[in-house]
C-alpha cells in the first residue's frame, strides 16, 4: 500500500482517545435542566437571571469552546486550529422567550502547540443558544493569529502530499488502540477536526455539546478538481449524555478557500437535524440588536 506523507508536526502523542479535554471542560449540567446562577445573581420571585450577571464557569466554557468550533470552520486552515485555554471574564443575558446570550473573552492556545507559542492571545465572542435548538448564532474575533505565511506554508504542503499521492488515502482507526497518533497520520487527523468543527458547531445546544474522539476511517476520492476531495468517519463524545456518535462526513478543501461541509449522524433525531451541507460564506455573522 501507499506510504503515509511524512509528518508535518514534531510533537509527542495526544493522551489516549484524547477525552482529557472533553472531561476537563465538561461542565456539572444536567440532561435537560438550564445551569443555575450563582446566588447573587437570581432574581428575586422570578426563575430567570437578571438582564446581566455573572455567568456559572460552565456555561462560559461551553461558550468559548463553541465560539472556537466556529472560529476553526470558518478559518479553514488545519495548520491554524485552535482550542481554548482558559476563559477571562464573561456574562449571560437570558430572554425568555428567545434563549440565552453569552459574551465573553478568553484565551487560546494552538491545537498542536509549538515550542514557546503555546498561547495565541485573546478572543472575544457573543454566543446565543436559541432555547434547546442546535446552532448556536456566534459571533467571534481573535487577535494575534498564527503568522499567515507560515500557515499558508503548511496548509498548501499538506494538500501537496495529498494531491500527489498515487494511491488515494486509506486510513483507518485515527488514535490506535493504545490512543496514539503516528506523527505522519497527524495532518489528516487535524482536516477531519477542521471539517468536523462544522459538525459540532452545528449540533451544539445550550446542553448538548461534542468532542472528537476517534477518526474510524478516511477515503480519499481521486478527482480532476484541484480541491482535496475525501469521505471520512468520526465518533463524536456528546456531553452530558456520554454517548458515542458515529458522524459519515464529506469534506472538499482547498487552502486559502471556504470549507465545503456534507455530514449525517447516525442517531435518533429528526433527519433536518441529524444531517445537513455549509460552506464558509453560510456562517455569517448573527445580529444581536434585537436581544
Amino acid at each position: 500500500g501507499q506510504s503515509p506523507p511524512p509528518a508535518l508536526y514534531d510533537q509527542s502523542p495526544p493522551p489516549p482517545a484524547l477525552y482529557g479535554l472533553g472531561l476537563l471542560l465538561a461542565p456539572s449540567v444536567g440532561l435537560g435542566e438550564a445551569p443555575t446562577p450563582p446566588a447573587s445573581c437570581r432574581s428575586v420571585g422570578a426563575q430567570r437571571w437578571p438582564p446581566r450577571c455573572s455567568a456559572p464557569a460552565g456555561l462560559l466554557q461551553q461558550a468559548g469552546a463553541r465560539g472556537l468550533h466556529f472560529f476553526n470552520f470558518r478559518a479553514g486552515s488545519p495548520s491554524a486550529l485552535r482550542v481554548l485555554a482558559a476563559v477571562q471574564e464573561g456574562r449571560a443575558r437570558i430572554n425568555p422567550k428567545k434563549g440565552c446570550r453569552v459574551d465573553l473573552a478568553f484565551t487560546t492556545e494552538l491545537y498542536n502547540p509549538e515550542e514557546g507559542k503555546e498561547r495565541l492571545g485573546k478572543c472575544s465572542a457573543q454566543v446565543f443558544f436559541r432555547k434547546q435548538k442546535p446552532r448556536p448564532a456566534i459571533n467571534v474575533t481573535c487577535t494575534q493569529f498564527i503568522e499567515k505565511e507560515k500557515r499558508q506554508e503548511k496548509d498548501f504542503l499538506l494538500y501537496k502530499q495529498m494531491k500527489q499521492l498515487k494511491t488515494p488515502l486509506d486510513v483507518i482507526s485515527i488514535p490506535d488502540s493504545h490512543g496514539y497518533i503516528d506523527p505522519s497520520l497527524r495532518p489528516i487527523w487535524d482536516l477531519a477536526f477542521l471539517g468536523s468543527s462544522y459538525v459540532m458547531w452545528e449540533k451544539t445546544t445550550q446542553i448538548l455539546y461534542y468532542y472528537m474522539v476517534q477518526l474510524r476511517s478516511v477515503k480519499q476520492w481521486k478527482t480532476q478538481e484541484d480541491a482535496i476531495d475525501f469521505d471520512y468517519t468520526v465518533l463524536l463524545h456528546e456531553f452530558p449524555t456520554q454517548e458515542i456518535v458515529p458522524c459519515d462526513i464529506h469534506l472538499v478543501w482547498y487552502p486559502g478557500k471556504p470549507l465545503k461541509v456534507k455530514y449525517h449522524c447516525q442517531e435518533l433525531q429528526t433527519p433536518e437535524e441529524a444531517s445537513g451541507t455549509g460552506e464558509g460564506s453560510a456562517a455569517a455573522p448573527t445580529d444581536f440588536k434585537n436581544f
